[in-house]
């Protein structure tokens, strides 16, 4: 401290006694004053709690001035302008993966998303030995999905859609603007929409000289960065759309694509592939992260629950039910009647555990939880028949048993394999292949027998 502690506390209640005795007896004459004339006279309880926000304020001026050196990271926004926003999208030659986020399944090809740059298109008819074709640039996308031809991807604040029946020759068809917020902040600074759109934050470190007086929030919290993402025999058995991760934001069923923001789900309906049309905005809660289709039902995960809504009426999607849990990072995926969640803790979810949940969803409006079982730091997992995958962030790929749950015979869930020495972030089990993506690269494993699980091959992260 800049003062001994004992004349601090001394002066700080000395002042907050005194200056509260003095207002309270000013006002409680002004209230008598009022009542003599017809006024209502207000209890001192009632005076204590009006005049409390005038008094912190006022405790400042008790305490001598001075001067202190701080050090502290600031953020500056790097601005693009919307016009190169939309004017940039276009396919080009592949490119190595740098910071590979969402994965995507259609038809042969993997779509891995490079966070807020675009997409790597992946030739995987052969998974031991998967071709980096092609490379989507749309700038600040994180997230997509396809159906036929068409695949919807954001683009910052705008949904936009291409058509990719031709990997060579991929375009623009469709662009619904501003439908997606504004990420105007990030740690407590605030960006200028007017501007433009933020490509990226850059740090900078301030040293300054600042009065004792002023009051400090979010520049002196030491904030990290956010955690945060068998095949076909021929291209003639196409599918009309893809498979998502658990980590997804974006899903289509029943003829309509959704997508979620930190609050909402927004509807967008799919009557033309490449016009897709927003419909419906309905408010969900706070610190929405996941959306998973299961059956005619949408899973969505937040950092405080899962909400279980009904496609009964796919443009305007109703809640059934919330499943509660401890604020965590939350992706949730579900086979039969099962649901399986993973919960975090981490930069976002501070005060979170670290477990997988399960729960009885044969009741959609009545969840309940059946076991949870304690994980290292889980992230994005996947389910194939009895075999459960969770990616375990920097503890690597856990592979489990899940028969005995499956089976309503018990609640053993034996773990099978462990690849450590990886880092895993969100994974997709499609026939006997898996795929997973962590932040050293693009990973496929066989487990067309799940007690001898092996690697088929790795792209990995350029460390350039």
């Amino acid at each position: 401290m800049l003062f001994d502690e004992e004349v601090g506390s001394f002066l700080f209640w000395g002042c907050f006694s005194n200056y509260y005795e003095y207002l309270c007896s000013t006002f409680k004459r002004a209230s008598v004053l009022a009542t003599k004339k017809g006024r209502i006279m207000f209890s001192r309880n009632t005076i204590s709690l009006l005049l409390l926000p005038l008094i912190l304020l006022s405790l400042t001026s008790c305490q001598d001035e001075c001067d202190r050196t701080v050090t502290y990271t600031s953020w500056e926004p790097e601005y693009m302008s919307y016009e190169e926003m939309r004017s940039s999208i276009q396919s080009e030659t592949p490119r190595e993966l740098k910071n590979p986020g969402k994965i995507y399944y259609k038809d042969g090809y993997i779509f891995i998303s490079e966070v807020n740059e675009g997409i790597h298109v992946i030739n995987n008819f052969d998974p031991s030995n998967p071709i980096n074709e092609r490379f989507i640039n749309i700038p600040g996308n994180t997230d997509l999905s396809i159906k036929g031809a068409a695949l919807y991807a954001n683009s910052h604040i705008d949904l936009v859609t291409l058509d990719i029946s031709d990997l060579n020759a991929i375009r623009v068809v469709n662009r619904q603007e501003s439908v997606f917020p504004y990420q105007s902040n990030i740690n407590g600074y605030w960006a200028d929409a007017s501007q433009g759109v933020v490509k990226k934050w850059n740090s900078v470190e301030v040293t300054e000289t600042v009065s004792c007086e002023r009051s400090w929030g979010f520049p002196f919290i030491d904030f990290a960065s956010n955690d945060e993402l068998a095949v076909p025999e021929s291209r003639a058995s196409d599918t009309p759309t893809g498979i998502g991760g658990s980590l997804a934001r974006f899903t289509i069923s029943r003829n309509h694509l959704y997508a979620v923001t930190d609050n909402d789900l927004l509807v967008f309906t799919l009557t033309d592939d490449f016009d897709p049309n927003l419909v419906n905005t309905v408010s969900v809660g706070w610190a929405i992260e996941t959306i998973f289709p299961f059956q005619s039902n949408l899973l969505i995960g937040s950092q405080f629950g899962m909400f279980i809504y009904t496609l009964a009426d796919p443009s305007f999607p109703r809640q059934l039910s919330q499943f509660e849990h401890l604020r965590s990072c939350d992706p949730v995926v579900a086979t039969g009647h099962h649901a399986f969640i993973t919960l975090r803790s981490g930069t976002v979810c501070r005060d979170g555990v670290n477990q997988l949940d399960v729960l009885d969803i044969s009741d959609l409006e009545r969840p309940t939880l059946l076991h949870s079982y304690p994980m290292t730091n889980p992230h994005g997992l996947g389910i194939k028949n009895e075999t459960l995958f969770v990616c375990e962030g920097d503890a690597g790929l856990k592979v489990f048993d899940a028969s005995q749950i499956l089976a309503d015979e018990g609640l053993s869930l034996p773990e099978i394999a462990h690849f450590e020495n990886i880092h895993a972030f969100d994974v997709i089990p499609l026939f006997n292949v898996l795929l997973m993506v962590g932040e050293d690269g693009f990973y496929q494993y066989d487990f067309s027998d799940p007690t001898n699980i092996f690697q088929l091959s790795h792209l990995a992260v350029s460390q350039e």
